[in-house]
């Protein structure tokens, strides 16, 4: 039968949307420290992050980042996972440990081979911008996806929102997906009507997909 599927709604700014996010049934959430319209200061992440349930898993957003700049950041912020957007190497996990989860930004296929490099068990898979390390509301090519699914377990990224998450999860069967202008009256501020929208499509789709494999068995 299909599981349920992972949820992390990123580029939280403010605590309130935090909250709401938990509220909706969501994963996990993000704060990002690299460059972006998004940034917050590790005392903003860890104000909204000490106001969450135990069971939302907190996540830093860095790019490019010193490991030793990481690993201070998510004690400062008190997260629990580095996900890593930039063009960092696979021996920052010596540094950061296996807190690290990498997200690769997709161009083309040739991205599968950087996945490789890493040998992941989870990955996150973004749109790829010459502008914008994510958040970018694009879209990429799901079929790579489907590829990258043969090399660890997936988070789905770039997009996403209420209309089309649906889809995404029909189609490529991820282990989870992640969303951020998505659910946005603006970068940085989220809209709660649209947090439970999203998380009401990716129930539904969790339900259609387990009454589908249900009548086939």
């Amino acid at each position: 039968m299909t599981g349920r599927t992972w949820i992390k709604m990123c580029g939280m700014m403010r605590s309130e949307d935090s909250a709401a996010a938990a509220e909706a049934g969501v994963d996990a959430v993000g704060f990002v420290f690299a460059d972006s319209p998004r940034r917050v200061t590790p005392a903003t992440a860890r104000l909204a992050a000490r106001a969450l349930p135990a069971s939302v898993l907190r996540f830093g957003i860095f790019a490019d980042e010193a490991p030793a700049t990481i690993a201070r950041i998510l004690e400062e912020a008190e997260l629990d996972r580095a996900q890593l957007h930039g063009f960092e190497e696979p021996m920052v996990r010596e540094v950061v440990g296996s807190r690290v989860v990498k997200s690769f930004r997709v161009a083309d296929e040739s991205i599968l081979n950087e996945i490789r490099s890493w040998n992941p068990d989870l990955f996150f898979l973004d749109t790829f911008s010459p502008h914008a390390l994510g958040g970018t509301g694009r879209t990429f090519d799901w079929s790579i996806a489907k590829q990258a699914r043969e090399l660890g377990r997936i988070v789905l990224a770039g997009g996403l929102h209420a209309d089309n998450v649906g889809a995404a999860i029909r189609e490529v069967r991820p282990f989870g997906v992640d969303v951020s202008s998505g659910i946005e009256e603006s970068p940085g501020r989220k809209d709660p009507a649209k947090i439970r929208a999203f998380v009401d499509a990716v129930r539904e789709a969790d339900r259609a997909l387990s009454f589908e494999e249900r009548a086939a068995g």
